[in-house]
């Protein structure tokens, strides 16, 4: 696995001793070095501890969580033990040879891998990175706002177990491949549209890549020669809180893993579902504040709206202090959470108010006290002539137009002048 891991550095530094990291002693058994993850992963995990140690506390968790990755396998256990990080380094030299000595050896040594034909007379060729998985992962606001933790099974794609990734029985030797001559690689023809052909290079389908094959009767039993099985894996997706919209998380080397190649990553992309009542813009929430009539003028005291976590948002307006439709209120420090530290973003609160229905009053009277309370009526101009006419409740602005006889006054007509069909102005 290509991830690098926290303290091994460059040569003359010392690493970390992934046996402190888990506190376990070098000759600890497969069951206590799983009881002591479980102790470690439960005491470091982000959400058990309190907001001023998260940071630290990620940092950590990720060391445990790749100390068990390595110590908890027989195999990288035992490179461990041998050459220490070097072994899942790639851009170190060290290995079963000493210092200089290529990745590849130790690759070789663990999974029995074929290391000739397409590197050439300079060398085995080293490992590349195996591609990356992409997916969406849909989250909630709320989980945003609080954080979240996902653990799932995902079939994974893994190099077989019974032939350590070669394909064939214990001690039997393959030829080489008659389809690509021993390269693993051969060119091909893929269409990438009506009549058109492009030559590219490909794993060869007959060797799957190695370069050679075995017999039926030499084939690994358990892989069938392919050199690679299916397992089960479960896998933990930390969401920090406070993450945003097109956010990437990476779990480091869990992607498929394919014969002589570095497993790639699965990398997650938060996609954020839209919210009922809040709407979000960095680190700030909006929401519409509903009020009535009464409440506009009288002011009121009153839980407003739930937040994302349940507590509920109260407000205390003063009587006299009138809200009016399209005001906006800002609640400091009720937004959405940074990513580090205890600050948030602010809450704006977009004024609306709920009108009554006609008739909302019982008789003429009610009314007319009303009028007595509320400021005088708007003084209309003065014209020399007054027509009284009729109009129509629930007009709709967007029918303005359709009386006109010029097409140019509609919809038929767009200004060529604009990409919006307004009209341009040109600077004097």
């Amino acid at each position: 696995m290509a991830d690098s891991f926290p303290g091994a550095g460059a040569d003359g530094k010392v690493e970390i001793d992934l046996y402190e990291v888990l506190a376990i002693e070098k000759t600890a058994s497969g069951d206590e070095i799983k009881k002591a993850y479980r102790k470690a992963a439960l005491k470091f995990h982000p959400d058990k501890v309190p907001e001023d140690q998260r940071e630290a506390s990620e940092v950590k968790f990720k060391e445990v969580t790749r100390a068990y990755e390595i110590l908890g396998d027989e195999e990288k256990r035992h490179l461990y033990d041998t050459h220490g990080m070097a072994a899942f380094d790639p851009s170190r030299g060290g290995g079963p040879g000493g210092p200089g000595a290529d990745l590849n050896d130790i690759l070789s040594q663990m999974f029995g891998f074929n290391m000739g034909g397409a590197g050439g007379p300079g060398g085995p060729r080293r490992p590349r990175k195996g591609p990356d998985e992409q997916q969406e992962y849909k989250v909630t606001l709320e989980e945003l706002y609080r954080g979240k933790t996902v653990k799932f099974a995902a079939n994974k794609q893994v190099l077989c177990g019974g032939c350590k990734g070669s394909g064939g029985k214990d001690k039997a030797k393959p030829d080489a491949c008659s389809r690509c001559r021993g390269q693993g690689i051969v060119e091909g023809l893929r269409q990438i549209g009506p009549g058109m052909m492009r030559r590219e290079t490909m794993l060869c389908d007959a060797c799957h890549g190695a370069g050679n094959v075995f017999k039926e009767k030499d084939r690994c039993k358990k892989c069938k020669g392919k050199r690679t099985t299916q397992e089960k894996k479960v896998l933990e997706l930390y969401i920090p809180r406070g993450s945003v919209q097109g956010e990437r998380i990476v779990l480091e080397g869990e992607a498929d893993q394919y014969p002589d190649q570095i497993p790639g990553d699965i990398i997650f992309t938060l996609v954020e579902e839209p919210h009922d009542v809040f709407s979000r813009l960095g680190n700030d929430l909006s929401a519409e504040l509903k009020i009535s009539l009464g409440e506009a003028l009288g002011g009121f005291n009153r839980v407003v709206l739930e937040h994302l976590d349940g507590r509920g948002i109260y407000i205390e307006r003063k009587q006299g202090k009138i809200l009016r439709p399209g005001d906006c209120l800002r609640v400091p420090g009720e937004g959405m959470p940074f990513k580090r530290g205890d600050a948030k973003g602010d809450l704006y609160l977009l004024v609306s108010v709920q009108f009554p229905k006609d008739d909302f009053l019982q008789n003429a009277g009610a009314y007319d006290a009303l009028l007595k309370m509320l400021p005088a009526p708007v003084e209309g101009p003065k014209t020399a002539e007054v027509d009284e006419v009729e109009y129509e409740d629930d007009a709709d602005i967007e029918t303005m137009g359709e009386n006109a006889e010029d097409p140019r006054a509609g919809g038929e007509w767009q200004d060529d002048d604009g990409e919006d069909g307004q009209p341009q102005c040109q600077a004097q």
